[in-house]
């Protein structure tokens, strides 16, 4: 029995955490703008599979995805950069290829920096891919929860946001899991381009309400929060230069009321100084009471995509463990700021380093 959650043994588990989500390629311009250069890096990415990517290669945990490809060039180079993360596939999905992406495709993912007053940008492109068209009857949960055993599953709003028929895979997901009792997590991650031609605001909440009533562990920020559920929070500016920590205890208990199977509903602070100079902390809330982690000022951002992803990881792996809040929101806030150190949407870190900055340590060279 962890501090806030009932956990299934690891030794009768073959999975620590099961992710369910799309699994794109993102094309990185560097230091140049997406319109303007010549050459990308290739990325995998993805909010949920980032979860299960940093958990294996900082934290050392057993991860799984559960996701579908076009089965074409483009998806075997995102399977391959799957392998190389170490994720395991609980479920992949190869859909044939047209030829031309005409029924079925792969995600890109175009993702700009951002540097000082330039904002960090992301164009994405993946209308009809293959994780989108999943359904529900596709993936054999009994397997995955029950003869495999998972004593995690993650997923978020962005999978859910995909088509009509993800939010029922995700529902039937999260139906299997409990039956199981493996703990949910949810990270409500509000895209309004997702949402903008499937009816908004409006339809985001009533998916996500929906969805939120068979989690154990809600992950958002005030926007997530107020878009995706409908709550709204008093005191926070515009720019988010100024948060604060109040209002944000006022809207995690309103959260917490509305859905009694929750037990840690969390966010992460940031304070948005510059593209590349944020300050950076998170929050959580049990039935225990709220919990402050600890903030970095002027925390200096190589790249910024993947830092909530990469909390998420810290923070289950510390609840996985069974620790205390104030713990586990420790290694979720120093995992994320190590993560935003370097490029692309996946972790760089390794479990040395977020414990030696939870410890305190600088950043001085290490010989």
């Amino acid at each position: 029995m962890s501090a806030v959650l009932a956990l299934r043994p690891a030794d009768e588990c073959r999975f620590d955490l099961v992710s369910l989500g799309e699994v794109m390629l993102r094309l990185d311009p560097g230091e140049g703008r997406i319109e303007t250069t010549r050459s990308f890096t290739a990325w995998e990415g993805g909010g949920e599979y980032n979860v299960a990517r940093g958990l294996k290669r900082c934290f050392g945990l057993r991860t799984a995805i559960v996701t579908a490809l076009a089965d074409n060039a483009v998806g075997r180079l995102i399977d391959d950069l799957i392998y190389q993360g170490g994720v395991e596939r609980a479920h992949l999905g190869w859909i044939p290829d047209d030829g031309v992406g005409r029924e079925v495709r792969n995600g890109l993912n175009f993702t700009e920096r951002g540097f000082g007053v330039r904002g960090a940008v992301g164009v994405s492109d993946r209308g009809h891919t293959a994780a989108s068209q999943m359904r529900p009857g596709d993936v054999g949960w009994e397997q995955i929860f029950g003869r495999d055993g998972a004593r995690w599953l993650h997923c978020g709003g962005i999978f859910a946001a995909l088509s009509e028929t993800t939010a029922d895979v995700a529902l039937e997901a999260m139906e299997a899991a409990r039956r199981h009792g493996t703990i949910v997590s949810y990270d409500l991650n509000y895209r309004p381009s997702l949402w903008k031609s499937i009816g908004g605001r409006a339809r985001a909440a009533e998916v996500n309400r929906r969805l939120v009533e068979h989690v154990d562990v809600l992950l958002g920020n005030e926007e997530d929060f107020s878009a995706a559920l409908g709550f709204e929070i008093e005191g926070v500016d515009e720019n988010l230069l100024h948060l604060d920590l109040d209002a944000y205890a006022r809207l995690l208990e309103q959260v917490l009321a509305a859905y009694p199977r929750l037990a840690v509903v969390a966010t992460t602070l940031r304070e948005v100084r510059s593209a590349t100079v944020n300050d950076w902390s998170a929050v959580c809330r049990t039935r225990d009471g709220f919990h402050v982690g600890p903030r970095y000022e002027s925390l200096e951002i190589l790249d910024r995509v993947g830092g909530g992803d990469s909390f998420a990881s810290g923070l289950f792996y510390g609840l996985l463990h069974g620790w205390d809040p104030e713990r586990s929101i420790a290694y979720g806030v120093a995992h994320g700021a190590l993560a935003m150190t370097t490029p692309g949407d996946t972790s760089m870190a390794t479990v040395a380093e977020v414990e030696r900055l939870v410890g305190g340590g600088s950043a001085r060279v290490q010989r």
